[in-house]
């Protein structure tokens, strides 16, 4: 990972913002966030979908995205978060 993986904080690496990942699967990773977040939250996620695309170009915009994360509502959020682990739960 580039100079941004320091200034994410260890308790927010996960999904495209871990450690160790192939840059492919980063990006896979980016995208299927922004795809969640588009569909999730419509214009109320256009900062943190439009922080998220920015990441996929330039992977030190990463922590950006992780403060757009951040600034939506705690439903709005949560639901984010549970798309997306839903979508990359390991098979049973």
């Amino acid at each position: 990972m580039n100079s941004a993986a320091h200034s994410i904080a260890p308790a927010d690496r996960w999904g495209p913002f871990a450690e160790g990942i192939d840059p492919a699967e980063r990006l896979a990773r980016l995208r299927s966030l922004r795809a969640i977040a588009h569909l999730c939250l419509g214009p109320r996620g256009d900062a943190f979908v439009g922080a998220l695309h920015q990441s996929e170009r330039d992977p030190d915009h990463m922590p950006a995205a992780l403060r757009a994360l951040d600034a939506l509502a705690p439903l709005d959020r949560r639901q984010v978060l549970a798309s997306f682990a839903r979508l990359h739960r390991p098979p049973a």
